[in-house]
């Protein structure tokens, strides 16, 4: 026991003097780190403020008060107004709909049907005409596009079997006849709303018809590749079509549905869970002689890109075994279905069950009288394969059941029967009439006609007529539809005024996004970039995205519970405020800060949604410039002229609309150029300007005299650069030489260093990108401009200097070692052997070190030089850190499993099938009946379905994706940190001093070369690939969400006779065998057959 105590007091003390050595000892004590670090920070600071103008720039604003007024951002007001031009925006939507829908019912109910047509008698524009000379002829301003696979039927470019209605051109043209009537309309709206952009209306039969004329645009120009696009699959087509869902799916994974027939219900299921919107619920079960879920989902869950994603993964693992039992499997899908005891959220209106299956001689009746005896959930069946199995009991399942029964023998029926079941859940709309004539407002999705984001207003279209009995008629024709831009609603939510990091916000009832600063879905084809560029994202989009655009509010902001509850009440649409501090991601993502924000919401009559907009307290008041004297005008513009640049420094243009006619370019300069001439030409106060002009000439000559005053009277030592950016939209950068490699964004509200700036009060010091180019060396210091007019804190610009690295490596070493050292450790000198002396900031990233080896690592993430060392910062809480996820991302696709590896051996019968010679001649004379069927009427079928499983699982050259970054942050105020990292057989001593009035920290520890051992693993912050968070756990605390206020499912009046079906004859064993013998002897010479 005596022994113990020792060995622990031994320890104790050797610890205590290794941490507390004296200057004498081989580590510099914490007092002399402190003193090197109050140097270091009276150094920087001391060359930030005086290079910078920080306080010359300040006392410029407040010199001139004549020349501005200080208004008020009333965020109330603001919001409340917002909101009610964006109602007003949609309410005019909404009338067009409506003339639109009314007319074409009106149309179909007048429309005479012909059987045929002379040539000439429709005229019409096909949008897909000409698709490889990308160009607009000169056509009406109407047109119409008809679905992808007729017009490939058409063109004679077919790559599958078509359904047979797409092969009878009668259908098709008589809908082309009665819709053209709608071009006048068309028109008409457009006259009265010249802002209107797309409208589209959506047949049923998958034909479009679309205003204004455009070519149909494929970007891909792949050789044999299907663009199947369906106007039924869009967004806003299957939203409008039906109320929500609750979909239970079941599958038959019976022994019988081995090899292709499971391929083909796969293939299915996949392309059912397609046809289903962010406001279904779906779950798939599978059975044979027991049934459970697919996946890791024992309810059913919304209908999401994730979710589906999940069960798309888990139906294709799906193996056949056993027999089938439909009622173990309906009574679990019942069960499920019906089940409301859980707390989950479900759509609460249609309840369906889809059954696929191969066939089979149970009715499961009374199943169906336990649960369904009311007929509130209805069955829809699939027969899939080719087979001669009994199909009669499932078409009566679905006809009992207010369904419908399809069929699917081959994978080109697939894609149209896994949709056409939106016809029967329209039955119910049809019924209500008027009631049902509701403009819905969809998700943001990318649109097919390159208009980028949008939202679309749908409205349901009937047909009205009756027949010779006099029964109304109980078909949707399809979905009337028009888009509206987000820029339209960017431009009634004006942000110029807010401050960079003020911003408008507007949420659906899931809780999705459709305006946000953080909605900026990448395009396809750029993938992460290797270096992570300052603008955030590319503007431009994947125009033939078919997945909606769902970003949940909480995903595109750091959560915490606050945000919970204010999303909660925006669902709900209530009005109201709450103020409180949270975390920030930068603009490029690398960096976390803390502010206060202030969020202020109301709803968006008329409309589901909701708007709320974000104010940090710097933005409660903003600067209009009041420049009335022309002399000054000309003054300060004349700051602006390219001419100028040698004596104001380079200077940047933000791209803005200031004046209607000046338009925003790429290239900078000319921007600068353009708007300088207008000005020249007209004046500030043209009527074809707005209130944004005034205030960039203020920020332009109030930042000159910062050049003419300050900067151009000194040039500091060890200064690569002096720059001032401002609310306004001005940038200056000094001198004019260094403005050549200024990599900055003009636009001052995207720039990631300015508004961090603003949230920081200390000299904000950003690391270069790791990937940098030579020309953009150099640590970039910045600071916001804070003033206080009549008691109103006010932070109009941002100044900053770019130090040169290795003049600040020769004052770092030089600060940080002893004078007159004799034989101990000195500090911090240069390429130690002893010790590894490290500036990092906030971030973690390397700012500077006393190792020219680590001096080529600046801008990199430390866990990646040092992790153990980075890994013990984090332990003691000098760095916190936050784990985001970004849904919007595009990354390499992935490998799909391979649906029918391992699946293709044949159903094996049972011994009663096989005694019974009535089965063989069966299943012989029916399989070679279809090949030559097939065979004869399409000679291309057999190439065409190997054709069209490649496109099925054709992947494109990016997908969308799922990343997660990691941001660290200082977690504390703590200042100062010491401890050991032990490693495997060695130790090493460190410190950590947090250096005052910036975000940067000095760490001192010992040579990582002198202990190896320690863990090398690197800690990895940039972004990659992830799965995201687990979906099964995710769907045991779904997210908050508000269904439609209205349900069409059930009407007394509804017709269920027609439910689908063919007739289920029987042949006689010997006509079996005779026609087996004769199709034989006449596929023997078919150069068609192939064995």
């Amino acid at each position: 026991m005596a022994a113990g105590w020792l060995l622990f007091l031994s320890l104790t003390l050797f610890q205590s003097l290794v941490i507390n050595l004296s200057a004498e000892g081989p580590f510099p004590s914490p007092n002399t780190i402190k003193l090197w670090v109050d140097k270091m920070q009276e150094d920087l600071v001391k060359l930030a403020r005086t290079a910078s103008g920080v306080d010359k720039l300040a006392e410029i604003y407040l010199r001139n008060p004549s020349l501005y007024t200080v208004e008020a951002n009333n965020a109330a007001r603001l919001v409340e107004v917002a909101a009610r031009d964006i109602e007003k925006l949609l309410s005019n939507r909404s009338k067009a709909l409506v003339h639109l829908a009314d007319a074409a019912e009106r149309f179909q109910k007048e429309h005479q049907w012909q059987d045929e047509f002379a040539t000439g008698d429709i005229v019409y524009y096909n949008a897909k005409d000409d698709l490889n000379e990308v160009r607009l002829p000169q056509k009406p301003n109407g047109y119409e596009s008809e679905t992808e696979k007729q017009q490939r039927m058409q063109s004679g470019k077919a790559k599958k079997l078509p359904e047979t209605r797409w092969l009878n051109p009668t259908i098709v043209l008589n809908e082309l006849n009665w819709t053209g009537a709608l071009d006048d309309v068309f028109r008409k709206n457009r006259e009265e709303d010249q802002t209107l952009l797309w409208q589209v209306f959506g047949s049923a039969t998958g034909l479009a018809r679309y205003y204004p004329a455009s070519p149909w645009v494929d970007k891909s120009r792949a050789q044999n590749k299907i663009d199947l696009y369906d106007v039924r699959r869009r967004p806003w087509y299957i939203q409008g079509a039906a109320s929500p869902k609750d979909m239970l799916i079941l599958v038959d994974a019976s022994g019988s549905v081995s090899g292709l027939t499971l391929k083909l219900i796969r293939t299915s299921v996949i392309e059912m869970l397609e046809t289903l919107s962010d406001d279904d619920f779906v779950n798939v079960v599978s059975f044979n002689e027991n049934a459970q879920n697919v996946s890791c989902f024992n309810h059913l869950v919304q209908a999401n890109v994730r979710n589906k994603k999940k069960l798309k993964e888990a139906v294709y693992k799906i193996s056949a075994k056993g027999i089938t039992d439909y009622k173990k499997g309906f009574s679990y899908a019942f069960e499920q279905l019906l089940n409301h005891s859980q707390s989950v959220y479900r759509a609460n209106c249609n309840k369906i069950i889809m059954l696929f299956t191969d066939g089979g001689e149970e009715r499961a009746q009374e199943i169906f009288s336990k649960y369904n005896k009311e007929k509130k959930v209805r069955v829809f069946t699939f027969s899939v394969g080719q087979h001669n199995y009994d199909k009669g009991p499932i078409q009566w399942m679905a006809c009992q059941n207010k369904g419908y029964y399809y069929e699917i023998p081959s994978i080109g029926a697939i894609r149209i029967n896994t949709q056409e079941y939106l016809d029967v859940l329209g039955r119910p709309m049809v019924l209500a009439g008027e009631e049902a004539k509701k403009v819905q407002w969809t998700n943001v999705y990318l649109d097919a006609l390159e208009l980028g984001l949008v939202i679309s207003g749908t409205l349901p279209v009937f047909n009205l007529t009756k027949d010779h009995s006099g029964t109304q008629n109980q078909l949707i024709l399809g979905v009337m539809g028009v888009d509206v831009s987000l820029e339209e609603i960017k431009k009634l939510t004006p942000r110029f005024t807010l401050c960079p990091n003020g911003y408008y916000f507007a949420i659906d009832p899931n809780g999705y996004v459709l305006l946000h600063p953080n909605l900026q879905p990448k395009h396809i084809g750029a993938g992460i970039p290797k270096i992570n560029l300052r603008k955030r994202r590319p503007h431009v989009q994947n125009p033939k995205s078919q997945e909606p655009v769902t970003l949940d509010f909480l995903d595109a902001e750091l959560e915490n519970d606050i945000k919970v509850q204010i999303r909660k009440k925006m669902i709900d649409g209530e009005s109201g405020d709450r103020t409180f501090r949270t975390l920030i991601k930068s603009q490029d993502e690398r960096y976390i800060d803390k502010g206060s924000r202030t969020y202020t919401w109301t709803a968006v009559n008329g409309t589901d949604y909701s708007l709320a907009l974000v104010l940090p307290p710097y933005s409660f008041y903003y600067i209009k410039a009041t420049i009335d004297e022309a002399l000054i005008q000309a003054k300060f513009t004349e700051t602006l002229k390219l001419d100028r640049f040698d004596e104001f420094g380079y200077t940047f243009l933000a791209p803005r609309d200031y004046c209607t006619p000046v338009k925003i370019t790429e290239n900078n300069t000319d921007f600068l150029l353009n708007f300088n001439e207008f000005i020249d030409r007209h004046t500030p106060k043209s009527p074809l300007c707005n209130d944004m002009v005034m205030r960039v000439l203020l920020d332009a000559g109030f930042t000159s005299e910062l050049v003419q005053e300050h900067w151009s009277k000194q040039d500091p030592e060890g200064i690569t650069a002096r720059f001032v950016a401002t609310d306004g939209g001005i940038t200056r950068v000094y001198p004019r030489s260094a403005g050549y490699y200024w990599t900055e964004n003009p636009e001052t509200y995207e720039d990631s260093f300015y508004k961090r700036s603003l949230d920081n009060e200390n000299y904000v010091f950003t690391a270069p990108f790791f990937n940098r180019s030579s020309e953009e060396d150099g640590i970039m210091v910045s600071k916001a401009v804070k003033i206080t007019v009549g008691g109103k804190l006010l932070k109009p610009a941002v100044v900053g200097v770019k130090i040169n690295i290795t003049s600040w490596m020769e004052n770092f070493t030089r600060t940080t070692t002893k004078n007159q050292c004799k034989g101990e450790l000195c500090g911090c000198e240069k390429n130690s052997v002893h010790v590894d002396c490290v500036i990092l900031d906030d971030g973690g990233f390397l700012l500077m070190s006393n190792q020219d080896e680590y001096i080529q690592e600046i801008g990199k993430f430390f866990g990646e030089i040092d992790p153990g060392l980075m890994r013990s910062l984090i332990n003691m809480s000098l760095y916190a850190f936050n784990k985001s996820y970004d849904y919007q991302s595009v990354c390499d696709p992935e490998e799909e499993p391979r649906q029918g590896a391992g699946l293709r051996s044949a159903y094996v019968p049972t011994i009663a099938d096989l005694l019974h010679l009535g089965w063989w001649a069966s299943a012989a004379a029916w399989s070679i009946l279809q090949q030559l069927f097939l065979g004869l009427t399409f000679p291309r079928f057999l190439g065409a379905v190997e054709v069209e499983e490649e496109d099925f699982s054709a992947s494109p050259s990016k997908q969308s994706c799922i990343t997660v970054q990691t941001q660290y942050f200082f977690e504390n105020d703590v200042k100062s940190f010491n401890n050991i990292l032990d490693c495997v057989n060695c130790s090493r001593l460190f410190h950590a001093e947090k250096i005052s009035n910036t975000n940067l920290v000095f760490i001192i520890s010992d040579s990582k070369q002198m202990c190896r051992y320690c863990d090398a693993k690197p800690l990895m912050q940039a972004e990659k690939p992830d799965e995201g968070p687990n979906p099964c756990e995710m769907v045991q605390q779904p997210r908050y969400r508000k269904g439609p206020d209205v349900c069409f499912d059930n009407d007394a009046l509804e017709d269920s006779r027609d439910c689908g079906g063919v007739s289920g004859l029987s042949p006689s064993l010997w006509s079996m065998v005779g026609i087996q013998l004769i199709l034989l002897w006449l596929l023997s010479g078919s150069r068609h057959w192939q064995l």
